[in-house]
């Protein structure tokens, strides 16, 4: 076996090993099954005996890349394994004309919210993945820049908010019916003014302040208005929201119990809250696509999963979420790294 701490390199594997090791890992994420030397025969490029693959598959299991799940079983990849082949061997796809259409059509479309488009983007991944997609939406800024209401109809109205990391966020509010237009721009003109040099909880509690001590000249109408706007931001986690869909393609291989338990337990730690705060560190320290197999990551080290996941920015090339999807180690890297990194800088050109 591989020396305890030694991570194996591709300059430890010759030609024969390299192209070996490779149809082992391509087999294994067709199949999921153990892939065997007679397999393997048929599959490489190359003619070798049944015996000679044997030969390199126990070396390749010396070096901590292969295990054997039974006894005279096929082999499988480590998770050393499929890490040495994303990071060296994995020669990525690129995407069909119609699903770059799909992705630019669903989460790009006018009209849309930020929110509307990430739950697509969310959504469209897990179908073109066929697994579950992820989207850690944007933390809310520390401040606002500008707010606006806009007339949408009786009863309603358009709150526009630009925060200071370069978002907009476009929210409907119930208005008091009959509202004149008046009095939603004098709410916008009174809350612009404040909100110059303040946080958003200090501009928050000095207009909250002003308005029940009446020392404001705001008309009955314009006053509700300031309400329902200042309640559009002053409630929420700051530190975003994390949008999951798609779970149940996770279990679609799944025939264990103790896998189930598994996946379970991969759901029930993406329910807690800290969970958004990890993922996002995953992505802030580097740029474009990250991959983590298995137990390079926390999260995933007890379900047997991978995410492959993207941050996405904001005007100033400012990291403010990330997107990606998470699936079982025997995941379809070669087109879903694709796929993700294309998401994300739709995403990107959206908001910039």
């Amino acid at each position: 076996m591989a020396a305890a701490g030694h991570v194996p390199v591709l300059s430890e594997l010759d030609e024969r090993s390299r192209q070996i090791f490779g149809q082992i890992v391509e087999t294994f994420v067709e199949t999921g099954e153990p892939v065997g030397s007679r397999t393997l025969s048929r599959r490489l490029s190359v003619s070798l005996s049944p015996a000679t693959i044997r030969n390199v598959m126990a070396d390749l299991e010396d070096l901590g890349l292969l295990y054997a799940p039974h006894t005279s079983a096929g082999r499988l990849p480590t998770e050393e394994g499929l890490r040495l082949f994303v990071s060296g061997l994995l020669e990525l796809g690129g995407l069909a004309p119609h699903e770059r259409e799909q992705i630019e059509s669903h989460v790009s479309a006018s009209g849309k919210s930020l929110d509307e488009a990430l739950r697509e983007a969310t959504a469209l991944l897990s179908g073109l993945s066929r697994c579950a997609g992820l989207v850690l939406a944007p933390k809310v800024d520390d401040s606002l820049k500008h707010i606006e209401f806009v007339p949408l109809g009786p009863g309603r109205a358009l709150v526009v908010m630009v925060t200071g990391n370069g978002l907009v966020e476009n929210r409907v509010l119930e208005v008091p019916q009959g509202l004149p237009p008046s009095a939603l721009a004098e709410a916008t003109n009174y809350l612009n003014a404040r909100l110059a040099g303040r946080t958003l909880d200090e501009a928050r509690l000095a207009i909250q302040s002003e308005l029940d001590q009446h020392r404001t000249r705001l008309d009955e109408l314009a006053a509700r208005v300031v309400k329902a706007g200042i309640a559009t931001w002053s409630g929420g986690d700051r530190r975003g929201e994390l949008i999951v869909r798609g779970q149940s393609h996770l279990l679609a291989d799944v025939t264990a119990l103790e896998d189930l338990e598994r996946i379970r337990g991969l759901f029930e730690a993406l329910e807690t809250r800290e969970q958004v705060l990890r993922i996002l560190d995953l992505v802030n320290t580097a740029e474009g696509v990250q991959i983590f197999i298995g137990a390079e990551n926390a999260l995933f080290s007890v379900s047997g999963c991978s995410l492959i996941v993207a941050p996405y920015l904001n005007s100033r090339e400012e990291i403010v979420g990330a997107i990606g999807v998470i699936g079982p180690t025997r995941i379809n890297y070669r087109r879903i790294i694709p796929l993700v990194d294309y998401t994300s800088k739709v995403i990107s050109r959206m908001i910039g």
